[in-house]
């Protein structure tokens, strides 16, 4: 498998630290609000990362932490007049509905910030004593001059990015690009005991400590947006691997931005979605397939058009797995023909045609074709005199695939009708076994308008929910 790594610029062939073992983190969210459409897009790709590594054999440990301690967490709990943990706790919550809603599966460890003060505390003081921190008035600051390497990440340059800032005359740091390893305790604010006073932790040394804690010094992969890569992830590069002297994560991974009608989504220009205000719009699969419908590296753009080709094409895989799994309920085991033979040699073809486009730097718009390889197979070979062991195999192979990306997670429609919508099917079906042509007819509009439509076969009633 090929990782693009973004602190080399280049594929790389992935190479866990322990053999069949992963250990990765992906930065979660700052718990004070619902999360965006811009922050589903890394939680949704980073979730079929794993659940691909899992498929090809990995053990995977995933870590995602939340935020539950900074400035914005702060404003908003003295404005509510609730404490931050309440607010911290009530957003949690919120997070698993949204995400559960996306398909994004729980995290190994969701660690909190707040739960882990002890060991940021300890960080801390290590890059202290070994003098790549100082503190100034029980602020702790790191000293960016003091790492060689600082800048690696991203490949900024530390003399460039001093030109282009400013130390006003009352800012106590020695150099414009340090930054915060822990605040000193101000009115308002939560704060702990530490060696420096009461206070509280910065943003970037949370995750340092937290995936340190979980996954230890070193570990396989670390991801997030590509908002994070600087100053946040390449802050915790530099107060990690000063503080330990090793590497601090093999690869980085960076997904794209997310525009919202070719324009960068902002609060200021109104077109900034959470996800909630999506879910009341969209389906929650829909959202997800058009996540995927580009490689996970390049901008996509949101938009009701971008929504709508990815519900139609949902839709195509779920017309093709319901009628696959309509005749194989009602198939008969028998010799595979010469075009079954075919169909199933293609559909192994295009299950590797997946995993290739899945090693290739987790292409998911590449996989995504090869599954509409076997859907167009599918409907143009099986049909209701078709061996069960081909319908099977080429069914079988769908559902494995697309489990990867998380779509196709609602039940086949005989598996999942409502029961009101059972009875009106057995009731058509008891009207046309009487012919009363009529009232068949009248159920079939009736089921239309509920989402549902009816196909009369040989082997019976074919139906599939449509809305």
């Amino acid at each position: 498998m090929l990782i693009y790594n973004s602190q080399t610029r280049k594929k790389e062939e992935f190479k866990p630290i322990t053999p069949g073992k992963v250990k990765m983190y992906v930065c979660g969210p700052t718990v004070y609000d619902y999360f965006h459409i811009g922050n589903a897009r890394p939680f949704i790709v980073f979730d079929v990362l794993r659940r691909y590594l899992t498929f090809i054999g990995y053990d995977v440990t995933f870590v995602q932490n939340f935020t539950d301690i900074d400035d914005k967490m702060i404003n908003r709990a003295n404005k509510e007049g609730i404490t931050v943990k309440e607010l911290g706790d009530r957003f949690i919550e919120e997070y698993f509905k949204d995400a559960t809603a996306l398909g994004i599966r729980p995290a190994t460890v969701h660690p909190r910030a707040t739960e882990h003060i002890g060991d940021i505390i300890k960080l801390v003081k290590t890059l202290q004593q070994k003098g790549y921190a100082y503190e100034v008035n029980g602020d702790v600051y790191f000293d960016t001059s003091k790492d060689e390497h600082y800048g690696k990440l991203s490949g900024q340059n530390l003399e460039d990015l001093e030109a282009g800032k400013r130390i006003s005359v009352d800012d106590v740091k020695r150099n414009p690009a340090d930054f915060a390893l822990w605040k000193a305790e101000k009115p308002g604010e939560p704060s702990w005991n530490s060696p420096w006073g009461k206070g509280r932790p910065g943003w970037h040394i949370e995750c340092s400590a937290m995936s340190r804690k979980y996954l230890g010094d070193t570990f396989d992969i670390h991801a997030g947006g590509k908002d994070l890569l600087f100053p946040h992830h390449e802050n915790e590069v530099a107060q990690s691997e000063c503080a330990t002297g090793c590497t601090f994560a093999n690869y980085w991974m960076h997904n794209g931005f997310i525009n919202i009608n070719n324009e960068k989504m902002s609060k200021s220009t109104g077109n900034f979605f959470t996800v909630r205000d999506i879910l009341k719009l969209y389906d929650p699969e829909d959202i997800r397939m058009f996540m995927l419908s580009a490689q996970y590296r390049s901008p996509v753009n949101f938009s009701e058009e971008m929504m709508g080709q990815a519900h139609a094409s949902l839709q195509r895989l779920y017309s093709a797995r319901d009628n696959m799994y309509f005749l194989f309920n009602h198939a008969e085991e028998k010799e595979l023909s010469e075009s079954e033979q075919a169909l199933l040699a293609k559909v192994k073809e295009s299950r590797q045609r997946f995993i290739s486009a899945m090693d290739d730097d987790l292409n998911s718009a590449d996989a995504m074709g090869a599954l509409f390889e076997i859907v167009k197979e599918a409907n143009i070979t099986l049909n209701d005199q078709s061996s069960k062991t081909a319908i099977g195999e080429t069914l079988n192979t769908l559902t494995e695939l697309t489990d990867v990306m998380g779509l196709l997670t609602r039940k086949p429609p005989e598996e999942a009708l409502p029961e009101d919508i059972q009875v009106l099917v057995d009731a058509r079906a008891d009207a046309r076994k009487s012919k009363n042509w009529a009232l068949s007819d009248q159920l079939r509009d009736q089921l239309k308008e509920l989402g549902y439509t009816v196909e009369d076969t040989a082997k019976g009633q074919k139906v599939q929910k449509t809305k």
